[in-house]
């Protein structure tokens, strides 16, 4: 008897931390963030200890292992192979980190969350959440809010209703799985009227959210999702008259929206227009071919976990200079990061749940009793949830949505409830663990939460201080701000100098403690260099010591990702600065094989050159850095100048 009551509070206990997961990533800007991802991983390492505390409370506990569990456990392994090889070792333990947290929350849904009105109450507490989340989006929408709670969103997301997310394409995503759902228990399922008329009435406003998000992207992922349900629905005799109707005013409201929003008829009218890359989709298009390149370099096991964006730069076209971080194609950014392997892996976990879909489905037909009368819960989940995964699976195809935490953990938790399902066509997945596969199980939760659990302290440590020097990074920049639109004085006061330099001191000091408890970031350690070069080029005393504790963590950092252009060329640069010019120029010329295509790189080596004063080839490069971003390159633009002044006066001597 005690044991029935503990396992069903664990029950109770894993549903509650199941449910706090789906409800805090959509509200915590997606949980990209270190922080609001670290409180996912502990409630969901939490949600593994409950579990494995079931299995060994219930003698006879079973285990659900559908095909698709075989898919998944698969890729989770060939993820911490893949780390073991992995150049870049931070990003891809970071990466292999979400990968074991989504790999938890699969096995923990669909052996737990199994009852039928566990389920109905986890679809309307996420549907009621984006029902939430829209009135927010419809809100910054109609009053043109830049604040995402206390966030500013950048510029080009202005104009758009994002919600809690801070792009609004991630809040599309977000939507147009939670839509479907919506319908499907409006229409197909047994709840009262008056649950009903709120779940049509979260229906209509999440339709409203997906609108003013104005993502192409998102619109056709959900357009057609409802295009699906509309034309199934009214071939059922007993829908056909409510399903035209419903079809009759989307396609009315959405015609509406089209013709009184401006920003809406903006971005469809430049979503191929090359000359404006912020609206159009054209940039993004730029990143299929290096990425495919990328890949096709890296055929089998991909270039790394999460490394695309750290290999991008040698492949880089001129057009894009911006780090780019997702390829804007979740197929095409997995064959680059895993190769044929892991993509196949993925797919083929895809693929076995919708297997157990279709095996289910006759079983929720109507006709064929309690599961599939006129009205059912089960039928309406089921279809919903697969309307949502086909909605995403669309949407992926022009943007990134599942490297959102939020949005991955939805779709993988659909996936797990839908996997769930094959309960009820057989016996045959079901397995009653003995001793010896219970304490292989146990041991196998119990690696894994070690892993995570210290993982993810040494992350929480690290944050802690790459917080509060970003706190000093962001006063810095204000102060300094302030001084060049102050018109009392063009010189700096020595007491704004002296508050300065102890904001400078702190900044380096948490940058110098993140890295000590994190010394595997890279880009860490060329902060800490930077912050030092920074302070070397005022040319005070002990000037010749920090250009040189500089260049140690740069070149710290080129180990630690030695595809990073930047690290040399700043380890050029302190070179030239300390009088070692012949030492410099491998660095400069290691800078530009590593990213050729870079403006920023490009100007460097000229400015190295006219370091050693060898003025043809600065100019060279000076132009070069030039056809890359001649809108604003300050570098390559004001070199050209004086050379341009120096050319001048040679003449003029002779």
């Amino acid at each position: 008897m005690i044991r029935e009551r503990l396992d069903s509070w664990c029950v109770k206990g894993i549903f509650g931390l199941v449910t706090a997961v789906l409800v805090f990533g959509p509200l915590a800007t997606g949980a990209v963030r270190p922080l609001e991802f670290l409180i996912i991983q502990g409630l969901s390492m939490t949600a593994l200890l409950l579990w494995l505390v079931r299995l060994c409370l219930m003698p006879n506990h079973r285990v659900l292992f559908p095909p698709v569990c075989a898919a998944v456990l698969a890729f989770a392994g060939y993820a911490i192979v893949r780390y073991q090889q992995a150049e870049i070792e931070y990003v891809a333990r970071q990466e292999l980190s979400r990968i074991l947290v989504y790999t938890i929350l699969f096995f923990v849904i669909l052996n737990n969350v199994t009852r039928q009105e566990s389920i109905q109450v986890l679809c309307h507490v996420t549907v009621f959440l984006a029902m939430a989340i829209s009135i927010y989006a419809v809100f910054q929408f109609a009053t043109n809010s830049p604040y995402v709670w206390h966030f500013l969103k950048p510029a080009s997301y202005m104009k758009r209703g994002s919600g809690t997310y801070i792009c609004p394409n991630h809040l599309a995503g977000f939507l147009e799985m939670t839509l479907p759902l919506a319908l499907t228990f409006t229409f197909l399922s047994r709840v009262n009227h008056l649950l009903r008329v709120f779940l049509g009435y979260a229906g209509v406003v999440i339709l409203a959210g997906l609108a003013v998000t104005v993502s192409r992207g998102g619109w056709v992922a959900a357009g057609l999702a409802l295009l699906l349900f509309f034309l199934w629905l009214i071939q059922k005799r007993h829908y056909r008259l409510p399903g035209i109707i419903a079809l009759v005013v989307v396609v009315a409201a959405a015609i509406l929206f089209y013709g009184k929003a401006q920003q809406a008829r903006v971005r469809i009218a430049k979503t191929f227009a090359a000359d404006n890359p912020a609206e159009s989709s054209w940039l993004r298009f730029q990143l299929f071919r290096p990425a495919a390149q990328m890949w096709l370099d890296h055929f089998w096991t991909g270039a790394g976990p999460a490394h695309f964006d750290y290999r991008f730069p040698a492949y880089r076209p001129p057009l894009i200079q911006a780090r780019p971080g997702r390829v804007h194609n979740d197929y095409l950014n997995t064959l680059a990061d895993w190769g044929v392997v892991g993509a196949s892996l993925v797919a083929a976990a895809w693929g076995l749940a919708f297997w157990g879909v279709f095996k289910t489905w006759k079983f929720l037909r109507r006709g064929q009793g309690d599961l599939g009368g006129p009205l059912s819960n089960r039928a309406a989940f089921v279809s919903g949830a697969v309307l949502g995964l086909v909605a995403i699976l669309v949407h992926s195809l022009f943007d990134f949505n599942m490297h959102v935490p939020a949005n991955a953990i939805l779709a993988v938790a659909l996936l797990a409830l839908l996997s769930g399902t094959l309960r009820y066509t057989t016996e045959r997945f079901w397995v009653t663990p003995g001793v010896i596969t219970k304490t292989l199980l146990t041991m196998i939760g119990g690696i894994a939460l070690a892993w995570l659990g210290r993982q993810g302290l040494q992350r929480a440590r690290e944050y802690v201080w790459l917080d509060r020097a970003g706190r000093e990074r962001l006063y810095l920049e204000s102060v300094s701000s302030k001084l060049r639109k102050g018109s009392e004085s063009n010189a700096i006061q020595p007491s704004t100098a002296a508050v300065m330099a102890r904001a400078t001191q702190r900044y380096l000091a948490a940058l110098e403690r993140a890295a000590q408890i994190e010394p595997t970031n890279a880009e860490t350690a060329y902060e800490v260099g930077e912050v030092l070069r920074q302070l070397s080029w005022q040319g005070q005393n002990g000037y010749e010591a920090l250009a040189t504790k500089a260049i140690r963590y740069f070149e710290r950092a080129s180990r630690l990702n030695p595809y990073d252009a930047y690290s040399y060329m700043r380890i050029g640069m302190c070179l030239d600065w300390l009088g070692r010019q012949a030492e410099a120029g491998k660095y400069f010329d290691e800078a530009i094989q590593h990213d050729p295509n870079n403006y920023f790189v490009r100007a460097h080596l000229g400015w190295h050159y006219f370091q050693i004063q060898d003025y043809a080839k600065a100019e060279d490069w000076f132009r070069k850095s030039m056809e890359m971003n001649w809108l604003n390159n300050p570098i390559a633009e004001s070199y050209l100048s004086i050379i341009q002044r120096k050319r001048k006066a040679s003449e003029s001597d002779r």
